[in-house]
């Protein structure tokens, strides 16, 4: 399954961190590209900065029109799904979605514009509450993927966690050393 994440919209103080934190998110759960409209361009050497010490390809995009990212994806037939707390309940459809080859998944910053509930094919929910943009996404990326991600591997990075049931293990590979 291909995955990839658009961002839209950005709330002032705030957002930075958040946006960073959907990124890397989106990043360590499985999908390949996040597009970022009206974000903090630093976030995307942020970003190229974790690849190059942890392995990935990820990529950020800095865009100018969301609704133009979402109408091009479309076209390559990718899915659209839109997190937000007035969808579908997750659990009515992570089957479906998880049956799509590819998608691209919305998640919002500030109030989300109508469009994208009618441009998207899915509007999920992951319960109906107010909480994190970043737990949903989270949740969404686990329940489609099924934990798939927490077995990948990345062989271009400088180091590596392995897991322990205690303590830290890093290993650097450059020097196939112990942190």
């Amino acid at each position: 399954m291909k995955i990839e994440v658009l961002r839209i919209g950005t709330r002032l103080v705030r957002d930075d961190r958040v946006t960073t934190h959907v990124t890397l998110v989106s990043r360590a759960f499985g999908a390949s590209k996040i597009y970022m409209y009206d974000a903090n361009p630093d976030i995307k050497e942020t970003i190229s900065k974790v690849n190059k010490m942890w392995g990935s390809d990820f990529k950020v995009e800095i865009i100018e029109n969301w609704k133009d990212v979402v109408r091009l994806k479309k076209k390559e037939s990718f899915k659209i799904v839109h997190l937000t707390m007035y969808g579908e309940n997750i659990n009515a459809v992570q089957d479906d979605i998880r049956k799509e080859e590819k998608i691209l998944i919305i998640v919002g910053a500030e109030k989300v514009p109508r469009e994208a509930y009618d441009m998207s094919d899915y509007n999920v929910a992951i319960g109906n509450q107010p909480h994190s943009e970043i737990s949903a996404l989270a949740i969404l990326l686990d329940r489609i993927l099924q934990g798939q991600y927490l077995e990948k591997k990345y062989s271009d990075g400088e180091r590596e966690i392995v897991p322990t049931k205690k303590g830290k293990n890093v290993i650097t590979k450059t020097t196939n050393s112990v942190d």
